[in-house]
């Protein structure tokens, strides 16, 4: 029987936190039917990606490919392994300087690369969970105010990123770099009313038996949007003259303040 490996690879805030801890939550059900690999489960990894994305260094790459590799070499068995981080494709475009998602493509052959050289035997498929650009964008930008002290307006940060949101331009040049595995592209919006959520489709391309999939017990949706009100006062903080302590005081107050 031929090895499976799915790998969601993001792209962020298209539900791969809601994946992610419904995957968590369900371990014990998918035991001995799915091998579950999260961020935690594959730190260097995902450090390594995040890292290449930014510097774009032939080492950084080499380290990606042998984390990669590193990855499979307790995996023996014929179960299927399925993947999820969007750490993978790269930092979000708006970190160390990135505008776009340029770096996914290389990252996705640069995996799949080393996991077919690890195990040949082993068929691969590469997930992508996208979402429409405007309300992408708008979440980009929240997740921005919550981790970094950003400056630009929502609409400022949607017209100055806009390209970041071409899922079809960064997708289609993953499928060209890896045409031997299959690239599948999973719409956020197609999967709102879906019992799981935006893991259901993924779990489509697994196998998994229905009578485990019927046990699984769907998970409250992570990473939901903030307020208006927070949004607006965290920008005002950020463009305001507070520093240092006082500043990190004033961010922490608002946090609390609008959970």
């Amino acid at each position: 029987m031929t090895a499976r490996l799915i790998a969601h690879l993001g792209f962020h805030k298209t539900g791969t936190k809601s994946v992610q801890k419904t995957l968590q939550a369900n371990r014990d059900i998918l035991d001995g039917h799915l091998h579950i690999t999260l961020r935690a489960d594959m730190h260097a990894l995902c450090e390594a990606t995040r890292a290449w994305s930014a510097s774009r260094k032939p080492v950084d790459l080499a380290y990606v490919r042998y984390e990669a590799a590193e990855l499979l070499a307790g995996w023996q068995d014929d179960v299927p392994m399925l993947i999820s981080s969007e750490d993978l494709s790269g930092h979000m475009p708006g970190r160390r300087g990135l505008t776009t998602y340029d770096a996914t493509p290389q990252l996705a052959e640069a995996l799949v690369s080393a996991w077919t050289a690890a195990r040949p035997d082993m068929d691969v498929t590469l997930v992508y969970t996208t979402r429409a650009p405007d309300p992408w964008l708008r979440s980009c930008h929240t997740q921005h105010l919550r981790a970094i002290r950003i400056k630009r307006s929502a609409q400022e940060y949607a017209e100055t990123y806009a390209r970041s949101a071409d899922f079809d331009e960064i997708i289609a040049d993953v499928r060209r770099r890896c045409p031997d595995v299959a690239v599948e592209e999973q719409k956020l919006e197609q999967s709102a009313n879906l019992a799981l959520g935006p893991l259901d489709p993924i779990l489509d391309l697994t196998g998994l038996p229905p009578s485990v999939r019927t046990r699984m017990r769907p998970q409250p949706r992570a990473n939901v949007g903030m307020p208006q009100a927070a949004r607006d006062a965290l920008l005002a903080l950020n463009r305001s003259d507070l520093k240092g302590d006082a500043y990190r005081a004033a961010r922490k107050a608002l946090k609390k303040q609008h959970g």
